[in-house]
């Protein structure tokens, strides 16, 4: 069934390789990807796109995030993000690419604040990148203008990104796609949790639950059930939100199973903490009633 309240949609993406660059989605050969071959996202998705897969649910807010565009101009990507808006209404916010360690991050981040619809820029950490004098000095600039961190980084980095939200006790952190908790043995699984409940003692660090996909396993309620609870239970309801990272979790599953199957997981919430989960969380981390 369709939740039975309006859902925030807290990570997705729009692209159209036939019209920009992105070297991921346009070079040959492909890159390696966690999911296996992703042959069938390098096409176009657009709003309409999303909406016809988001269906029967009522998704009222977006939150676009950065699709690896072209690194020579990640203004280009915020610039395109603007002409959606204008034609389509969606995204509602967005998070921009930008380079904590390049030279260039004062005059992008500047740029970026222009656009009143950009809430912060999402980047993918080497190991060890974290602690960087450089990267560091980039990421308290960043916080100066007031922008939010994505971070998205497999779980064996979790205790550098606990050192630099403690470090940096004003930042907002939003871990992306769960932590990527894709070792799913016992072993596995058990590093995964120790890991999030130590970024999880900082209280400026928040969650995104999306980006479950096992390539070979079907989405199911069942086979997430344990790490979704479990995520919620380490972050809190009022510390995590629903995002689908369509089109990307497409690979694994519609629109539809991903949704129904999380609010299965979740049903014994109250109905208060599955709006929150689905809805209010997103809006209040984003800041998305600011338009």
């Amino acid at each position: 069934m369709a939740a039975p309240f309006p859902i925030v949609d807290a990570h997705q993406h729009f692209w159209d390789p036939r019209a920009n660059y992105h070297p991921w989605l346009c070079d040959q050969p492909p890159v390696p990807f966690r999911y296996g071959d992703y042959a069938a996202l390098r096409r176009p998705y657009l709003p309409a796109d999303y909406l016809a897969d988001a269906g029967r649910h009522q998704v009222v807010k977006t939150v676009y995030v950065e699709t690896e565009w072209d690194p020579r101009d990640p203004l280009g990507e915020m610039r395109y993000v603007e002409a959606l808006r204008r034609e389509t209404g969606f995204p509602t916010v967005a998070v921009a690419q930008a380079w904590l360690d390049r030279e260039d991050l004062g005059a992008t981040l500047e740029a970026l604040a222009q656009f009143d619809f950009a809430r912060g820029i999402r980047h993918k950490p080497r190991p060890g990148q974290m602690a960087g004098e450089r990267w560091r000095a980039g990421f308290a600039r960043l916080c100066r203008c007031g922008l939010r961190f994505d971070l998205q980084a497999p779980w064996a980095l979790l205790d550098e990104a606990a050192r630099l939200a403690g470090d940096f006790p004003d930042a907002s952190i939003i871990l992306n796609h769960t932590g990527l908790p894709a070792d799913r043995s016992r072993e596995g699984l058990a590093g995964w949790k120790k890991a999030l409940h130590t970024l999880a003692a900082c209280p400026n660090v928040t969650l995104k639950i999306s980006g479950l996909g096992v390539p070979g396993q079907a989405w199911t309620a069942q086979s997430n059930r344990e790490i979704v609870l479990a995520a919620i239970d380490i972050f809190g309801i009022g510390r995590s939100m629903f995002a689908s990272n369509f089109p990307v979790d497409g690979l694994c599953a519609s629109f539809d199973a991903i949704v129904t199957g999380m609010q299965a997981i979740v049903r014994d919430f109250s109905a208060a903490e599955q709006r929150a989960f689905f809805h209010d969380n997103a809006i209040r981390i984003y800041d998305m009633e600011r338009r």
